[in-house]
C-alpha cells in the first residue's frame, strides 16, 4: 500500500512521525512517498522574527525536495530528509542554509546548490502544499498523510516520541482504519 506523506522538515512533530512510519512501514507493507508541505506558505507573514531565518532555510531544502520528488528519486529523497532531521531535530539545532547544504551533500544529491537556490521550484512546493491542503485542511499543518484508495487526508498523527514497535502499529491500524471512514473527522486533544 502506498502512503504519500506531505511534510515540512523543519517541523519537529513531523519529523517524529515520519520516523514512526519509517518504523510501521516494513511491518505493514508501506511503500512512503514524501512530497512538500511549507509551512511558509501555511503561516504567510505571520512567522515569529525568532523562527524566519529556520523556516527561510526549510523553504529552501523544500526546493529540493520537490526536485527530487519530480524526478522519481524518492529513496534519495528519504536519505535527504534523515540527514536533515539528524543534523536538526537529533542534535538540537534550528535548521539553517549550512545544514541544508550539508544534508545534500551527505545524501549524495548532485548539483544540490542549483536547485536550492533556484526560485522555479518553489511552484511545485506550493502545488504540493495545496494538494495536501485540499486533502485535509483547512486549518491543519505538517504533516499530512495519504493513504493509497483514499481520497482525503488527515494532518498527523502527531506523536511525542517514535513509541516502541508494538505500540507504533497500534497508531498506524487506528489511523488506517479511521482514515477510510467517511464520517470520521477529528480527533484531538489539547497541548500542555
Amino acid at each position: 500500500m502506498e502512503v504519500i506523506y506531505y511534510f515540512d522538515p523543519g517541523c519537529p512533530f513531523t519529523w517524529r512521525t515520519s520516523r514512526w512510519l519509517l518504523a510501521v512501514a516494513p511491518e505493514r507493507g508501506l511503500t512512503v512517498r514524501w512530497s512538500p508541505f511549507s509551512l511558509a506558505i501555511l503561516n504567510g507573514d505571520g512567522v515569529p522574527e525568532q523562527y524566519r531565518a529556520m523556516v527561510a532555510a526549510s523553504s529552501r531544502a523544500l526546493r529540493l525536495v520537490a526536485a527530487l520528488k519530480a524526478d522519481g528519486r524518492q529513496n534519495q529523497l528519504a536519505v535527504y530528509y534523515t540527514e536533515l532531521g539528524n543534523r536538526t531535530h537529533e542534535a538540537g539545532a534550528g535548521m539553517s542554509d549550512e545544514i541544508v547544504d550539508a544534508a545534500a551533500d551527505a545524501a549524495g544529491v548532485e548539483k544540490a546548490a542549483v536547485i536550492l537556490d533556484d526560485p522555479s521550484w518553489d511552484e511545485s512546493v506550493r502545488e504540493s502544499h495545496e494538494a495536501a491542503m485540499a486533502l485535509a485542511g483547512p486549518g491543519i499543518g505538517s504533516p499530512v498523510l495519504q493513504v493509497e484508495g483514499v481520497t482525503r487526508g488527515l494532518h498527523g498523527p502527531i506523536i511525542s516520541e517514535v513509541p516502541a514497535i508494538e505500540e507504533s502499529l497500534a497508531i498506524w491500524d487506528a489511523t488506517a482504519t479511521l482514515i477510510r471512514l467517511d464520517s470520521f473527522f477529528e480527533l484531538k486533544r489539547g497541548r500542555g
